[in-house]
């Protein structure tokens, strides 16, 4: 492939990726500015300067959008899986895993943008915003299964051990982001603290179990 070629290819998927960058801040804005039910499509559109047709080849509703955010952080979340030590055990790599994006302050996580916590607030009370959050990290969740099952050389449609992991695990992250999103001002600053604690929770409780079963 020519240079041009790969330099016109690259100057596409920029545009792509700005497009859907304006697109989800767009969604953000107009939903915590009038509320899930009085923005429209066409409105995201319009804030974001493109077509209602540009919108849907990048998104599938303005509650997709709002929330792609959290995509980028289940890639990265699942890329810092991929890079931990192979002698870790599964649920220790994800802890770490987590741990090592709370950490990252080259690409700061959505916990981190302006007014994230206020659109997260809405989740629990509008169902179609409950839909798309809880299908983006099905998504990102199904991937985690594949990256456990290659660390363990399993199979995870015969093996239930990569899906136990990751379940417990993002179930564990989901409880501390619920705490974070639902606190007063003074938890902004807590979740990586509060992610801890609730993995020492969890491995607490197997700990307790453990003697008692069968």
């Amino acid at each position: 492939m020519k240079a041009t070629e790969t330099s016109g290819e690259d100057r596409r998927r920029l545009k792509a990726r700005q497009t859907r960058t304006a697109l989800a801040a767009a969604a953000l804005d107009l939903i915590l500015e009038r509320g899930l039910n009085a923005v429209t499509v066409e409105a995201v559109a319009q804030r974001a300067d493109v077509t209602r047709r540009t919108f849907s080849r990048h998104f599938g509703g303005k509650e997709d959008a709002a929330l792609d955010f959290t995509r980028d952080d289940g890639a990265a979340i699942n890329a810092a899986l991929r890079a931990r030590p192979a002698c870790e055990p599964p649920l220790v790599a994800y802890r770490r895993a987590v741990r090592d994006w709370l950490a990252d302050t080259r690409a700061p996580g959505w916990h981190q943008l302006p007014r994230v916590r206020s659109l997260l607030a809405l989740v629990d009370d509008e169902p179609t915003l409950f839909a798309a959050f809880e299908r983006i990290r099905a998504d990102a969740q199904e991937e985690s299964v594949w990256i456990i099952a290659e660390r363990l050389g399993t199979d995870p449609a015969e093996d239930p051990g990569p899906g136990v992991v990751v379940g417990a695990a993002a179930g564990v992250l989901t409880a501390a982001l619920r705490q974070w999103w639902r606190g007063g001002p003074e938890s902004a600053e807590r979740l990586p603290d509060l992610v801890e604690q609730s993995f020492d929770v969890l491995l607490g409780e197997v700990a307790l179990a453990a003697p008692h079963a069968p």
